[in-house]
């Protein structure tokens, strides 16, 4: 053997070099995607989506509401307004949770 590397070694090696990069890539583009939504997410956590203030937590018959104190708005998040509505109680509520439901619900 002459010591020195065939050249179906040397396009082997050049292969996983390149492989290795894309893979560092792929990691680099994941973690700045994760660092991105983690970022708005802080940005925008509680925070009224009307007038830009903060929300504050506010329970409502065991449900827990957010509330602007700004801007009077309040938020619910999903499944809120059929706890609220008390699924299969006839009422006001129940029918304007009827009439927000998706189809086929």
């Amino acid at each position: 053997m002459t010591g020195k590397p065939s050249r179906a070694e040397d396009e082997y090696f050049a292969r996983e070099d390149v492989e290795k990069l894309y893979r560092l890539a792929r990691e680099q583009d994941a973690h700045q995607a994760a660092k991105k939504r983690d970022t708005l997410k802080a940005a925008h956590w509680m925070k009224c989506p009307s007038c830009g203030h903060d929300l504050q937590s506010v329970r409502l018959t065991g449900v827990a509401l957010a509330r602007c104190f700004h801007c009077h708005g309040t938020w619910l998040g999903a499944g809120e307004l059929e706890k609220l509505a008390g699924e299969g109680t006839p009422g006001l509520l129940a029918s304007i949770v009827a009439a927000l439901a998706p189809p086929g619900r």
